[in-house]
């Protein structure tokens, strides 16, 4: 990540630029009813803004602060990928695992494709004991 070009924050982006990143990035859109209690709630958040303040990047942690925490809304804006924006927000998500979490933390995600190799450069590993991903949509 060039620090001449980006700069990269703690801080949630703003509603509609959080939908928008989630939208063109090719993530699940969602509402702003959704959006709003993810933007507080979240137990850390990593944003890469433009010198002109446009977030073209981002993602979150949810988690209990205890040992279980979830890596979500890993997203990045065409145009600015592959410069190693999603490596340096989920580098500092896990730093700050890390330095804020008890000592063995669970670190979660759900690696689609496109990440799949960056979550493995990582540390990242597919499960080895049966486990397996599951969902269940409400509504």
């Amino acid at each position: 990540m060039d620090a001449s070009t980006y700069t990269l924050t703690t801080a949630p982006p703003p509603l509609e630029e959080y939908l928008a990143l989630r939208q063109l990035s090719g993530l699940t859109p969602k509402r702003a009813e959704q959006a709003g209690p993810a933007l507080a709630n979240s137990w850390a958040w990593r944003t890469v803004q433009t010198q002109s303040g446009q977030t073209v990047a981002m993602g979150r942690v949810v988690g209990d602060g205890g040992w279980y925490f979830l890596v979500a809304d890993m997203a990045t804006l065409p145009e600015h990928q592959k410069k190693g924006l999603g490596r340096a927000v989920l580098s500092a998500l896990l730093d700050e695992i890390s330095d804020r979490a008890p000592a063995g933390a669970y670190v979660t995600l759900m690696a689609d494709p496109p990440g799949q190799r960056l979550y493995e450069q990582l540390g990242f590993e597919r499960p080895t004991n049966g486990s397996i991903s599951m969902h269940r949509r409400i509504g």
